[in-house]
């Protein structure tokens, strides 16, 4: 329990989701500048609610070492997201069975290449 103390205080989903769209607006920004067209990736985008599911899962992973977790693990961490913030369990039960989960990412997009 000492180190719970030491951990900063979690932000409120409010200031998550406005960090979400600040990166979802830098998203679309670089890959306008790489000379897409939006019409053609914009359906791809995350939402602002599934950029932070997706934010509270990779907090969740590093908090367990960066251990890639099992498929089980995963379904557990995406359900404990939705229970803590209920406004964001749509977007949950929309990443889940959605794998990779990136896909909107160029080194995502890459890897699969």
């Amino acid at each position: 329990m000492e180190d719970q103390r030491n951990l900063p205080p979690r932000a409120s989903l409010e200031l998550l989701r406005a960090e979400a769209a600040d990166e979802l607006s830098v998203l679309i920004e670089e890959r306008i500048r790489h000379g897409e067209d939006p019409w053609d990736f914009m359906e791809d985008l995350p939402s602002v609610d599934e950029l932070v599911v997706l934010t509270l899962r990779a907090e969740n992973i590093a908090g367990d070492g960066g251990v890639r977790p099992t498929a089980s693990r995963n379904y557990r961490v995406l359900r404990q997201i939705a229970l803590d913030h209920p406004a964001l369990t749509k977007a949950v039960w929309r990443i889940l069975g959605s794998e990779p989960h990136r896909v909107w990412d160029a080194s995502v997009r890459t890897q699969a290449s």
